[in-house]
C-alpha cells in the first residue's frame, strides 16, 4: 500500500481526490490538510464522503506532514504550493502539485502571468502530467505539474492533427466553456448563484492565466513557437467543460481521415473517446468522470477544422488526471480507481 496525503483537503479538488481515492484498492490515505476544518472530521467539510472516511482535518505544515505519506498531492493555491511542494520533496516524498506553480518551464514566463517564483530551481525538474503525451516522463519524476482543465482539454483536442501536420498552427482560436467549480470552493461575488443561473458569459478574454500553459504545450508538440486566441466562458453549471476550437486545414483532408488520424493517435489511451459516428461531445456525457470525449468536424467552405473536447473539469481537468499521473508514479494499472462511468443523466 502507498500512503497518500492532501495537502488542502477543503476545496473542491480535494473533495474530488478523496472520493475517487477511498475505492481505490491500493492507496492508504493517511492525511488531509486543511486550515479552515483544522480539528474536525472531513466529513463535516463534505457530507457526502460520509461512511466512506473517517479522516479528521489537520492545519500541519509541510515539514511536519512529509514523513507521513510515499506521496502527496497538493491541492493549495498558486504561490501557496511553492512554499509547500520543496519540503514535501526534501523529505522524501514525491508530488503531484495541482496549482500553476510548476507547470511553465520558463520563469520569466511564470512571473509575467502569475507573481514571482521563490522555488524556481524546481521548474526544470517538474513533468509537466499530461499522461497521453507526456507518459513516459511522468513515469519517473518525482514532481508531477498537474495540467490545468482548460489546457487539458485543449490539448488533448489538438496534439493529434497538430504532430500529424493538419494544421496551421498560427491560425488557432479557442472558445471554451467551464461550470463554475473551476473558479474553486472559496467564496466570490463572480461566482455566487445569482451572479452565474441564468446567464453566460466569458471573462479574462485575452488575458487567462492557462493561455502561456497552452501555448507552452503545443509549441512542444509542432516544434515552433505559437500563439494562440483563448477566450474562456462561465457557463450556468456546477462542473463541465466543452471546448470549442478552429484550425486552418493544411493539405487536402477530408473529415473521415482526420477522424482517423485522431483515433489512430489514441487507439490505446484509456480516458479518451474519439467519436466518429456523429456524436459530439457534451458535458452531461462525461460529468463525473476521467474521460475526455473528442469528436471533429470540417468545415470545407472555409477550410477550417473544427475540433470539440469535453471533460469534467474536476476530474480529467484536476482530480482523475492527478491519480492517472500517481498511477504512473507508482506502476499501478493506469485505470485503477478511475474506472468510473459518467453520471447521466
Amino acid at each position: 500500500m502507498v500512503r497518500i496525503g492532501i495537502i488542502g483537503a477543503s476545496g473542491y479538488i480535494g473533495a474530488e481526490l478523496v472520493r475517487l481515492l477511498v475505492n481505490h484498492p491500493e492507496v492508504d490515505l493517511t492525511l488531509v490538510s486543511s486550515r479552515q476544518y483544522a480539528g474536525k472530521p472531513l466529513t463535516q467539510a463534505f457530507p457526502h464522503l460520509a461512511g466512506r472516511t473517517e479522516l479528521v482535518c489537520e492545519d500541519i505544515t509541510s515539514l511536519e506532514a512529509s514523513g507521513r505519506a510515499d506521496l502527496f498531492f497538493t491541492a493549495v493555491p498558486h504561490q501557496t504550493a511553492m512554499t509547500v511542494v520543496p519540503e514535501l520533496l526534501a523529505g522524501g516524498a514525491r508530488v503531484v502539485d495541482l496549482s500553476a506553480d510548476f507547470r511553465l518551464h520558463d520563469r520569466q514566463i511564470y512571473e509575467q502571468w502569475y507573481q514571482t517564483h521563490s522555488a524556481p530551481e524546481l521548474l526544470a525538474v517538474a513533468v509537466y502530467g499530461l499522461p497521453e503525451i507526456h507518459r513516459s516522463a511522468i513515469v519517473d519524476a518525482r514532481l508531477v505539474a498537474n495540467p490545468g482543465c482548460y489546457p487539458t482539454s485543449v490539448l488533448l483536442a489538438l496534439a493529434p492533427l497538430l504532430k500529424a501536420g493538419c494544421l496551421d498552427a498560427h491560425s488557432l482560436i479557442i472558445d471554451a466553456k467551464s461550470g463554475a467549480s473551476g473558479a474553486g470552493r472559496a467564496a466570490q461575488a463572480a461566482t455566487l448563484y445569482c451572479e452565474v443561473t441564468d446567464g453566460f458569459r466569458a471573462y479574462k478574454v485575452a488575458e487567462h492565466r492557462h493561455t502561456p500553459e497552452i501555448e507552452q504545450e503545443l509549441s512542444q508538440l509542432c516544434g515552433h513557437a505559437l500563439t494562440v486566441s483563448f477566450t474562456p466562458h462561465l457557463a450556468p453549471m456546477s462542473r463541465g467543460m466543452l471546448s470549442t476550437i478552429y484550425a486552418t486545414l493544411i493539405g487536402d483532408h477530408g473529415q473521415a481521415e482526420l477522424t482517423q488520424i485522431m483515433t489512430e493517435f489514441y487507439r490505446d489511451e484509456p480516458f479518451i473517446r474519439v467519436f466518429s459516428d456523429g456524436q459530439l461531445p457534451a458535458t452531461q456525457y462525461v460529468r463525473g468522470s476521467n474521460f475526455c470525449d473528442l469528436a471533429l468536424r470540417l468545415d470545407r467552405r472555409n477550410r477550417r477544422v473544427i475540433i470539440l473536447a469535453a471533460l469534467d473539469n474536476l476530474v480529467k481537468g484536476a482530480a482523475g488526471q492527478a491519480i492517472q499521473n500517481m498511477n504512473l508514479l507508482c506502476g499501478f494499472p493506469e485505470d485503477q480507481g478511475l474506472r468510473v462511468m459518467p453520471l447521466f443523466p
